[in-house]
């Protein structure tokens, strides 16, 4: 647990970056710039953003990870404040994630998220969900967050 213990303190910190999110599979994609804090202790880390888009869209995330039993298991709150699952294990310096949302969303409960240190200084945050009329992955949000 070690390598994970590193691996999180690595992710901690004050992060801020520009992306895009989509809130529906169909509709356009909203450019967003967004603020995370995220802290780290042991093999667990909680992670908190605010994401802003036009002149009136923001919306609140956050996410808490353990990695204490061998793999990823945590919470996600979405901007709706619904809790939904998230499991899954790290590979390189990306955490792959499952997400099982508390409800449908795009057709279905599920999805995948990842979360991706980029060198020292940056972070991915990316959420992709399976378009059920085409059967192809569609990129629901795509954040990059560099250290700040």
């Amino acid at each position: 647990m070690a390598d994970e213990t590193a691996f999180l303190n690595s992710l901690a910190g004050n992060w801020s970056g520009k992306g895009t999110v989509i809130t529906r599979i169909g509709r356009p994609a909203i450019s967003v710039k967004c603020r995370l804090v995220s802290t780290a202790e042991g093999a667990s880390i909680d992670m908190k953003a605010t994401c802003r888009g036009l002149l009136l869209f923001s919306r609140t995330i956050s996410a808490a990870l353990d990695s204490s039993a061998g793999r990823y298991k945590g919470i996600y709150v979405g901007p709706t404040g619904r809790r939904s699952v998230l499991s899954g294990s790290r590979q390189g310096n990306s955490i792959n994630l499952a997400v099982r949302w508390s409800r449908i969303v795009n057709g279905d409960r599920s999805a995948q998220m990842m979360i991706q240190k980029i060198g020292a200084n940056g972070l991915r945050l990316r959420t992709v969900d399976k378009d059920l009329s085409t059967g192809k992955d569609i990129a629901t949000s795509d954040i990059v967050l560099q250290r700040s």
